[in-house]
């Protein structure tokens, strides 16, 4: 199948439509997301059919999903409650939900609002995708691991970036936060990496799409 044969659906509305069938009666389900608001419509799929769990559902995510409360309480619910298992990784992410290894759905970009999806039911272009999941997963921390090592910095991240936007100068975030001026620069630090972002500025506009500010 080439890149010009996959077909492209266009936003949540009409890929749910199309494969919902596929999420009703999967046995397994693999979602790798920068965020939660990539595969929103996941957490409430409509199917005419009696929609079974997953006997293994696996969920993938960049560290800025835990910056936001209520979407790291939502990870830890699926996690304890509905036995899902979920790691966090630093890699950058090619978004895309595998379901029984036998279909790949790949985020696209933004356009008009809303985004594209391509799906891919080609078994060699499944395997790859799956492969690079595999990879990431080898290598990312699960969830309960990763919340106990960087509690320090979810508890401070939205006084930080508070302070990031009001564009007032390192010394004087510091002290507002009752830190050492280092200590302040390395929190930055781990939140811009937390956030993927290269800059203040870019981690300033990743946090607005998460709606931490």
């Amino acid at each position: 199948m080439s890149l010009e044969q996959v077909p492209v659906l266009h936003g949540e509305e009409e890929l749910f439509a199309r494969t919902a069938h596929l999420f009703a009666t999967a046995s397994e389900i693999i979602c790798a997301a920068r965020d939660m608001n990539t595969w929103a419509a996941t957490r409430q799929v409509r199917s005419p059919a009696p929609v079974t769990k997953p006997a293994r559902l696996r969920k993938l995510y960049r560290p800025g999903v835990l910056l936001n409360p209520s979407m790291a309480q939502h990870l830890r619910n699926i996690a304890e409650k509905h036995g899902a298992e979920v790691r966090i990784t630093s890699d950058d992410l090619n978004e895309t939900i595998i379901i029984d290894r036998r279909f790949a759905i790949l985020a696209g970009d933004l356009r008009d609002g809303r985004r594209g999806y391509g799906v891919v039911s080609e078994p060699a272009v499944v395997q790859n995708v799956a492969s690079l999941f595999d990879a990431a997963w080898r290598s990312a921390t699960d969830l309960a691991v990763y919340d106990a090592q960087h509690a320090e910095l979810c508890d401070v991240a939205p006084r930080v970036l508070e302070l990031l936007a009001s564009g007032c100068k390192d010394e004087t975030a510091a002290r507002t936060l009752g830190l050492g001026v280092r200590t302040y620069r390395r929190r930055v630090a781990e939140l811009m990496n937390a956030l993927g972002a290269e800059s203040r500025f870019q981690a300033g506009a990743r946090a607005r799409d998460l709606g931490l500010i």
